[in-house]
């Protein structure tokens, strides 16, 4: 049982802007604080044993230059890595390429913030159909994954972890993230009308709700 509330308030968003070489990108953060040290995180986002038990079946080389594949989603190429401190990599998924960036910061010994930033060039009808939610809520749920695999200790059953968008449990997790991400857009200057448009869009997507 996942506690709704106090996920949805643990986790922080932010969205914005940034420029590439190939124009201007939207950049979608989103972090959250777990109760565990730096190295046990760091080991928990980037052992190929450790990532199914929270996030997805995953292959590869898990280094520089290497690439690697989720089973079923994105795969791409490591672009770079400090541990136990960030690493970036490429986001492929349906002929798109975006990048992910993840820092791990330690906020005491037992207390570490997980951040990961996505960007992509994001056209502006796609980006007023969906918004932010469309990938936030997504990764929100990758957060809960390894929350309960922080928490518990276990692997987090893949059915389970499948199945759980549409119970009632997992879709009041949906609509509520869905909120914070339509307040996060507005915040960064969006139409607060096609922000709630696009945001009850992404939320039946999600739901699989009319």
């Amino acid at each position: 049982m996942i506690d709704v509330d106090h996920q949805i308030n643990a986790v922080t968003r932010k969205v914005g802007t940034t420029t590439l070489e190939a124009g201007t990108a939207r950049v979608v953060t989103v972090s959250q604080t777990y109760a565990t040290d730096l190295d046990d995180l760091w080991d928990a986002c980037t052992s190929a044993e450790r990532i199914p038990r929270w996030f997805m079946p995953i292959t590869g080389e898990l280094a520089v230059g290497g690439t690697y594949q989720l089973e079923g989603n994105a795969g791409g190429e490591v672009l770079s890595c400090d541990p136990p401190k960030s690493f970036s990599a490429t986001w492929e998924y349906g002929g798109d390429v975006s990048w992910i960036t993840v820092r791990l910061t330690a906020e005491a010994s037992d207390k570490t913030r997980f951040e990961l930033e996505h960007v992509a060039h994001v056209d502006q009808e796609r980006w007023t159909e969906f918004g932010p939610g469309a990938v936030g809520i997504g990764w929100e749920m990758g957060l809960v994954g390894l929350f309960l695999h922080l928490t518990e200790g276990d692997a987090v059953d893949r059915a389970e972890a499948m199945a759980w968008p549409l119970t009632d449990e997992g879709k009041e997790f949906t609509v509520k993230s869905s909120e914070r991400w339509y307040q996060a857009a507005v915040a960064d200057g969006d139409d607060p009308e096609q922000a709630r448009a696009a945001a009850d869009r992404t939320t039946a997507a999600y739901t699989a709700s009319e």
